[in-house]
């Protein structure tokens, strides 16, 4: 076994007993490349992704690539998510080389780290071709190689960075209906989402255009995103018998997943379908919550109350085989019922993809609709799917299970969390609040040291220490996604708990956030700490991707945070950093979703709903079936927020208050929403 036998990352371990003589990032490797002067191979994945499973098989368990690899060059292997800063750094080399990304991510650098040469996946011959000719390369001409490596990490350096603006515009509908209308053309408007193919689900962006379809009462984007979370929950990419998605469809019809769950997709498409729930009841969003929750909870959640970061695409060497059906075992299954199973889910003899009589469960059209053709009454239809749904799981969950990726992430915890606090905020399942509150704990328990975050945890189970966790470097310090992600999840529990201990954890992440990652000369956040190991870039994360850019996630929590406290420090850091993006949002809006929804809230102000007194409970509740997205919520039987000093009396009131002015308090629901609307 290689040196990556002693890693706790899942990922790592899968090439423990390559030929490759692997190396995890770290001094050892470094040192070795300086010593003997050798380029460094940095091979950068995740335990869930398909085709690095197929670049391991086809060069890495080779003998003679391994060979080649061991002689020229300093091999080392990343696990992506447990070091996005590396990954960051040599993902703006590839977009910069050749215009686009993804993983397996393969880089080529100097001994100093430094690349020359980054690309993704690579055939086997394409793959020696390449390291022979990069090995003469530096071998014959050093000094080329050198200036091509310091041209290229200037340009990583400057990628993404943002310039300090000073003045402070006027924000006006008018910014908002530029991003939408410049993002127009890449909408789908048959088949929802965005582009042809791949689609991924991109949670963000249409939290951002359900916002704005409310507020602004466009009809048009109303249609897209209903049309879009239809598609999704129809579509393939959702596992219609166990619930929850997966990454990503191959095809432009939600049809063909990339067969991994990922945590953070399924926390964040609760918030999701949570959220439209409220915007436009359909039992469709509610029924796709309660699944993909069932699912977490099943497959993700650890003995200790941690998510697990993945299920891989794989089972026994095959993408998808823990999923597909053929139609002679659906038959067998579930007998008479099979023929209306198979109808509801377009199951066929030939099989309804590529893999020869092989079947990827979806649905198209209505219930209703199908109902009526076959001639049944729908709550029939749905009877018998539903009976079939389960003796079909039940039949699934004996097969070879796909690998787990056992790693507990804070940041993807922090997205599970508050999936979980907006699953309780728009259905009121008591079950939701409780795995919160024992998340929440976990999260503050194992995660959070002396008001400093713990990137990794691993369980028990998992071969750690639950007394002791096992941290993945150092002091085991955590990037800015990590208190980003938590402490907006934190802000949402105190949202439906009123228990004020969460805010307090929030603040003491974000004054230590502020005090390690923020650089005031810029006006933004760094992703790496200040008291962190030092690579060849300290970059900044401002776009939006299948995760919110960790800068806008810190954005709209400090403008929260500061109406929350009255904190003008935290308000003006908040506003620079809008100021700062604020020129590109139009460019592309699909990559500054969440900081247009807080342009969203300067643009319509967020209204502060104090609901205070013995009632507080049931009057949140109902507050909540109204669908006000700009909007924080507090209170309780008590409270220390400035907001609720001299507001608590013998009977429940609602205070609603905008710009640092309340209105007169409401003795009901419906007479405080009208000073909304108002």
């Amino acid at each position: 076994m290689n040196r990556l036998a002693n890693s706790t990352s899942p990922y790592l371990l899968q090439h423990a007993n390559n030929p490759v003589n692997w190396y995890p990032w770290g001094t050892e490797a470094l040192q070795k490349a300086k010593d003997e002067n050798k380029l460094i191979i940095v091979s950068i994945g995740y335990s869930a992704c398909h085709w690095c499973h197929v670049m391991e098989h086809e060069s890495f368990e080779d003998n003679d690539v391994a060979a080649v690899m061991n002689e020229f060059f300093v091999c080392i292997k990343v696990d992506r998510e447990e070091r996005p800063d590396v990954d960051q750094i040599y993902m703006s080399a590839v977009q910069l080389i050749s215009g686009r990304g993804g993983w397996p991510l393969n880089c080529i650098c100097l001994p100093d780290q430094r690349p020359i040469y980054a690309g993704t996946y690579f055939r086997k011959n394409d793959w020696t071709s390449l390291l022979f000719n990069l090995a003469d390369y530096y071998k014959q001409k050093p000094e080329d190689a050198n200036e091509y490596a310091t041209r290229l990490t200037e340009g990583i350096q400057k990628y993404e960075s943002i310039g300090f603006v000073e003045t402070q515009p006027d924000y006006t509908k008018a910014d908002l209906e530029l991003i939408v209308n410049n993002w127009k053309k890449y909408f789908d408007k048959t088949e929802g989402g965005m582009g042809t193919a791949p689609k991924f689900p991109m949670p963000n962006n249409w939290q951002f255009l359900i916002r704005y379809a409310h507020l602004m009462q466009n009809e048009t984007i109303t249609d897209l995103a209903k049309l879009t979370l239809l598609k999704m929950a129809y579509g393939g990419i959702y596992d219609h018998l166990g619930g929850g998605f997966a990454r990503y469809s191959v095809d432009g019809l939600w049809h063909v997943p990339h067969f991994e769950k990922m945590l953070y997709d399924n926390g964040q498409l609760i918030s999701l379908y949570a959220e439209a729930y409220t915007w436009q009841p359909n039992e469709l969003y509610k029924q796709t919550v309660a699944d993909t929750i069932d699912f977490a909870v099943r497959e993700l959640l650890s003995p200790d109350d941690g998510f697990y970061s993945a299920l891989d695409a794989d089972s026994e060497g095959v993408e998808g085989k823990f999923y597909i059906f053929n139609k002679q075992e659906i038959d067998i299954v579930l007998g008479s019922e099979a023929q209306l199973f198979c109808i509801y889910y377009h199951v066929t003899d030939e099989g309804n993809w590529e893999e020869e009589q092989t079947n990827i469960l979806f649905k198209r059209g209505s219930d209703v609709d199908l109902a009526e053709a076959i001639g049944i009454p729908v709550e029939e239809l749905l009877e018998s799917v539903a009976t079939s749904r389960k003796k079909l799981l039940e039949y699934r969950s004996k097969r070879i299970r796909p690998g787990l990726d056992n790693k507990i992430l804070a940041s993807w915890n922090g997205l599970m969390l508050k999936g979980l606090c907006e699953a309780f905020r728009a259905f009121n399942e008591a079950e939701y609040l409780n795995i919160a509150l024992k998340s929440a704990k976990f999260i503050v328990s194992n995660l959070v040291v002396d008001g400093r975050i713990t990137r990794v945890y691993k369980s028990t189970e998992a071969g750690g220490d639950v007394a002791n966790p096992l941290p993945w470097r150092g002091q085991g310090e955590a990037f800015l996604d990590d208190y980003a992600n938590v402490v907006d999840a934190f802000i949402a529990l105190y949202e439906v708990a009123f228990d004020e201990q969460w805010l307090e954890h929030a603040v003491e992440l974000t004054d230590n956030a502020i005090a390690h990652y923020y650089d005031k000369a810029s006006g933004m956040f760094y992703f790496t700490a200040d008291d962190d190991e030092q690579l060849i870039a300290r970059k900044t994360e401002v776009m939006d991707n299948v995760i919110p850019a960790s800068n806008s996630v810190m954005a709209r929590n400090l403008k929260k945070l500061g109406l929350l406290f009255d904190n003008e420090k935290y308000l003006e850091i908040s506003a620079q950093q809008l100021r700062n993006i604020m020129p590109h949002l139009a460019k592309y809006g699909s990559a500054y979703s969440n900081w247009s929804m807080l342009l969203l809230d300067e643009v319509f102000g967020t209204n502060e709903v104090a609901i205070v007194g013995d009632d507080a409970e049931a009057f949140r509740l109902e507050m909540e079936k109204n669908y006000v997205p700009n909007k924080i919520i507090l209170g309780g039987k008590k409270g220390s927020l400035p907001l609720l000093r001299d507001k608590f009396s013998n009977r429940t009131q609602v205070f609603i208050c905008k710009d640092k002015t309340c209105g007169l308090p409401a003795d009901n629901i419906p007479d405080a929403l009208k000073q909304i609307k108002a």
